[in-house]
């Protein structure tokens, strides 16, 4: 599951700290839903583990994005009703703005989201 966190007319980006054959990409922050969690209920405290904050989800962005054989990437947007994300597992945390997007090296997996969010004029 993935978070598009958006404020201010921003998107928040995190970089990968690991696997190493990842390490350095950048993504939006999310994560695997456990067993018995809904995809929203994981997101949501994806987003407090990872970055110690309490999110709001919106609504879907796009349908399911394939990353492999096995898994799937779904995104809702989002946004902060507390905290301040702070990198607790990722190398940095980025806010970017429109004319920004595309200034990140985007995990394959998550580009054609950012592609979708920048169609959908979502940031």
């Amino acid at each position: 599951m993935g978070a598009a966190i958006i404020a201010d007319g921003r998107l928040l980006s995190a970089q990968r700290a690991e696997p190493p054959h990842m390490a350095g990409g950048w993504e939006l922050p999310g994560g695997k839903v456990d067993p018995g969690e809904s995809d929203e209920d994981a997101l949501v405290r994806e987003c407090h583990e990872e970055l110690a904050i309490k999110v709001r989800l919106g609504r879907r962005v796009g349908g399911d994005w394939r990353l492999s054989g096995r898994s799937l990437l779904r995104v809702w947007t989002a946004e902060i009703i507390e905290g301040e994300p702070r990198a607790l597992e990722h190398l940095a945390l980025r806010w970017l703005s429109p004319d920004e997007l595309y200034d990140v090296e985007w995990l394959p997996g998550d580009r054609p989201v950012i592609d979708a969010i920048v169609h959908d004029g979502l940031v």
